[in-house]
């Protein structure tokens, strides 16, 4: 569930579509990381950082306002010292995985053989492809695709997912 890019090709098709998706957004997204007062991890900032980069990544807005209004609790709850760690330990994510040149799990999830769902929803902010070639990777999975639902599933159309759930893990019982 909430797919990411699988590969450094699937991380250029993600950067091309967010860009398209974010618009005008997009800089004021950089302005914004680039202030003081994100890069101390005021919470308002960073908050409103999240606001620009999630706004195409929800179908509802409804649900989009509910994902924002817990992310800025936590934020709040975090303070500014557990807002800076915590970006660091994802900038480290990062140079360990989207950074390097080279970037690819998918051969990795070519040699799971354990059954795996993928869920994905489509009006996704991350192409429905990467989590088609997520699910292609791995021999034994099984792709669904939620009709009017982003990238938070398990927020947005939660009964789906557990229904998805559910079946997935029946068949496996049955087996």
């Amino acid at each position: 569930m909430n797919p990411a890019p699988a590969s450094a090709a699937d991380l250029t098709l993600f950067r091309q579509a967010y860009a398209r998706e974010l618009g005008a957004d997009l800089t004021r997204q950089r302005q914004i990381v680039a202030s003081a007062a994100y890069q101390e991890g005021d919470p308002e900032a960073v908050t409103a950082r999240y606001r620009l980069h999630f706004k195409p990544a929800l179908m509802r807005r409804e649900d989009y306002e509910k994902l924002i209004e817990r992310m800025h609790a936590a934020f709040v709850s975090q303070g500014k010292e557990g807002i800076v760690k915590a970006r660091a330990v994802e900038d480290r994510l990062y140079q360990d995985t989207w950074q390097r040149p080279n970037y690819d799990i998918l051969p990795k999830l070519r040699a799971l053989s354990i059954r795996t769902l993928v869920i994905t929803g489509d009006h996704d902010f991350i192409p429905g492809t990467i989590a088609a070639h997520i699910a292609k990777a791995m021999p034994n999975s099984e792709l669904v695709l939620l009709k009017d639902c982003g990238h938070f599933a398990y927020l947005e159309c939660p009964i789906d997912v557990h229904m998805h759930i559910d079946a997935f893990l029946r068949d496996a019982e049955a087996r």
